[in-house]
């Protein structure tokens, strides 16, 4: 370690991989799963034409991935995050916190309603939001707030503080 600054050591940190038991990485497997059904799906239906797998996965996302507009805000002294997620509940959102990142995300039941007659046309949205964000300096996950206001999810985190004072001591010489 000898002549690194604290900016280098901070880059040499290695930030911990998602473990298999993990919560959120069993729900990032499950979303990966759904959306490369979907664009086999899709790559089916189009007659197993190859050349249009990104065309495919994109769509996939969209269909099964809802959009999450969001600004995150700076300050000298953390982070603000604000995300649009309208219809969904407190106990539907969950977020992670990584020393550089933070995952947002969501699942809401939605519920079914009988109706009689031939249905003509449908829509659906999706009901699931999942958004990682990398940040340019790392934060103490220790250090973290978030509420949810109409529809607006804020995340406020501090930023991690990147020196520690170190006390000199002397010691006598001894002979």
């Amino acid at each position: 370690m000898g002549d690194q600054s604290g900016k280098d050591l901070a880059r040499s940190t290695q930030i911990p991989k998602p473990l298999a038991g993990d919560p959120f990485f069993v729900r990032l497997q499950e979303i990966n799963d759904q959306i490369a059904r979907r664009a086999y799906e899709l790559f089916e239906k189009c007659g197993c034409v190859s050349g249009h797998d990104t065309e495919h996965w994109r769509q996939a996302e969209l269909e099964i991935l809802r959009g999450m507009p969001l600004d995150i805000i700076e300050t000298e002294t953390g982070f603000t995050i604000r995300a649009e997620v309208p219809g969904f509940a407190e106990k539907d959102l969950e977020i992670e916190v990584e020393p550089r990142s933070i995952c947002i995300a969501g699942k809401r039941q939605e519920e079914s309603k009988q109706q009689e007659g031939k249905t003509i046309y449908t829509e659906r949205r999706s009901n699931q939001v999942f958004r990682v964000l990398e940040l340019p300096a790392r934060i103490d996950p220790y250090q973290v707030k978030a509420t949810l206001k109409d529809g607006v999810l804020e995340v406020n985190v501090a930023k991690a503080e990147m020196t520690k004072k170190v006390p000199v001591l002397t010691r006598a010489a001894t002979a």
